[in-house]
């Protein structure tokens, strides 16, 4: 597996801005992955603390991935992860996954607005977020995913099975799909209050 670092200036301590790794999931497990996938189980993505859809700020659909026995496998590879991670980046105090993991699909015309997942509410308690990128680039155009940096838009890297890891403070968008499909795992891992 390799690991990449992308900085904002000035460098402060170890922090990155975001983490991106590659080899975590193999190709067979990205396609059970994405064969989880059910029309029946998905709903219109909402916004955080919101329970009306509003496809002004976001338009895609989701469904979640049970933390099951069965699903422990994938869990239990991001929970590592992301342990890792945040003990050569961040050091934040972490407890592990509070909510569901997020299979999203973004269809031609989907999108996410600029947003932090980190906020008041049920998501207060959101330390690091996660993004696996599932689609092969070559699927779909658009749908970038993006990071605001010091006044900079920062494109996240597309590869099939890359996982990025950042601070769920920072502000980020996935920007309009113009053809085809890309799908994702979008997850949290969350702690105690900032201190």
């Amino acid at each position: 597996m390799s690991i990449n670092y992308s900085f904002g200036l000035p460098l402060k301590h170890n922090f990155a801005e975001y983490v991106y790794y590659q080899g975590l999931f193999l190709p067979h497990e990205i396609d059970n992955i994405l064969s989880f996938w059910d029309d029946d189980k998905t709903i219109k993505a909402t916004v955080a603390g919101e329970s009306e859809y509003r496809d002004e700020l976001r338009k895609s659909s989701v469904m979640f991935i049970e933390n099951s026995k069965d699903n422990d496998w994938i869990y239990n590879k991001l929970a590592g992860l992301a342990v890792n991670c945040n003990n050569e980046r961040y050091w934040f105090d972490l407890l592990g996954f509070h909510q569901e993991l997020q299979l999203t699909r973004y269809s031609t015309g989907d999108f996410f607005e600029w947003h932090l997942d980190f906020g008041a509410g049920e998501i207060s308690a959101r330390k690091l977020s996660m993004t696996i990128q599932l689609s092969d680039p070559n699927d779909y155009e658009g749908g970038d995913l993006q990071f605001m940096i010091n006044q900079n838009i920062v494109n996240a890297p597309r590869e099939k099975g890359t996982v990025i890891i950042f601070p769920s403070f920072i502000m980020h968008r996935v920007t309009p799909i113009t053809k085809g499909t890309r799908q994702s795992i979008v997850g949290w891992v969350s702690g105690p209050p900032y201190r």
